[in-house]
């Protein structure tokens, strides 16, 4: 089964699996825009092929569709994988692999995204270890 990125950047030759010249195998860079049917698929399966397959791969990033975020995953030299996030139409970001730098207000340019207030996350809930770790602190003072 092949994938087929949204946009890809090739240093060098074109290299085709087949005949058919359809399938890019050397790819530098591979962009992918996440929608809420894709999100999944591009940041696992999807991804995890790339990195076994396509060993010239040495940039994926994401693009959100729903807030100024960019994720930028870089191989490193030992086969290892870092992350940065990039958030906000003020911020900008380089892939070193191809020698560019982006600005997420160029990204972005002409896409409206919802008042913040919308986009704000649900607060989050205290973990169960910290209620633990107060009600065992709490009954230390009891005593």
């Amino acid at each position: 089964m092949f994938s087929y990125p949204d946009l890809f950047v090739i240093c060098g030759e074109l290299e085709f699996y087949d005949e058919q010249r359809d399938v890019i195998l050397n790819p530098t860079v591979i962009f992918e825009v996440l929608s809420n049917s894709t999100e999944s698929f591009d940041r696992g399966e999807k991804f995890l092929r790339y990195q076994i397959w396509n060993l010239s791969l040495q940039d994926y990033v994401l693009i959100s569709q729903t807030s100024p975020t960019v994720e930028h995953f870089s191989r490193q030299s030992d086969g290892s994988w870092t992350y940065r996030v990039f958030q906000g139409v003020s911020a900008s970001f380089a892939i070193k692999s191809i020698k560019c730098t982006f600005k997420l207000a160029d990204i972005y340019e002409r896409v409206t995204f919802p008042p913040e207030e919308q986009t704000k996350p649900a607060p989050k809930k205290k973990s169960v270890k910290a209620a633990k770790t107060k009600s065992v602190t709490q009954s230390r003072r009891k005593k």
